[in-house]
């Protein structure tokens, strides 16, 4: 299935979502990174944004300054907005969700488990992009609308608006469901038979 998904976004629709369904957004997407939520979480600072029920995109984005304008109201214009990779910021889904509100995270390469019960528990998805496409995710940014915590700049807490960013696929959903497992316990398969063909031992078999 495909959703077009206006943020923000209440739990039953988050919930209505499964493992390889496509997402596109529209609306409000929020930039976050390591130092962001460093600072958020372990050094108690706050945020003047309302995150509940939006997106939340793992991120560090390449700005310039510019003149505020109506299309560039906070003074930064986008040149590249790229994801990076989620895995180091594990720690931090559970306490976006249940601190924050946030009902999805957008990012590459995936979550673990604790993320994956955090989805569960609380109502939250994870959306995946496929690596090397800034360029085209740049093209679904239309402004950056405003930035906090921006002495951490490029690693700021941004506020895009956004139109058509996607399709993006459910790769982590809120009943348990994940391709990240899905491929690693295919993977394990493989590899415990190409071993066996090769006639090596496995675990004292």
């Amino acid at each position: 299935m495909h959703y077009d998904l206006n943020t923000p976004i209440g739990e039953g629709e988050i919930r209505k979502l499964r493992v390889d369904d496509t997402v596109t957004l529209h609306g409000t997407l929020f930039g976050i990174r390591d130092a962001t939520q460093i600072h958020m979480f372990d050094r108690g600072r706050k945020t003047r944004f309302d995150l509940a029920g939006h997106a939340v995109i793992h991120t560090a984005p390449n700005v310039r300054k510019v003149e505020k304008s109506p299309q560039n109201p906070t003074g930064y214009a986008p040149i590249c907005i790229g994801t990076t990779t989620s895995d180091r910021m594990e720690r931090f889904t559970r306490p976006l969700l249940q601190q924050y509100g946030v009902r999805i995270v957008i990012g590459k390469g995936g979550l673990r488990a604790d993320s994956l019960a955090a989805f569960k528990d609380l109502g939250g998805v994870y959306l995946a992009i496929i690596g090397g496409t800034a360029a085209l995710e740049t093209t679904w940014i239309e402004a950056i609308e405003d930035v906090d915590l921006d002495d951490l700049n490029p690693e700021s807490l941004w506020k895009f608006r956004v139109r058509g960013f996607g399709p993006l696929v459910v790769a982590m959903d809120a009943h348990g469901g994940s391709r990240y497992t899905d491929v690693g316990a295919k993977a394990r398969g493989r590899r415990e038979a190409a071993l066996r063909k090769l006639g090596v031992r496995i675990g004292g078999q």
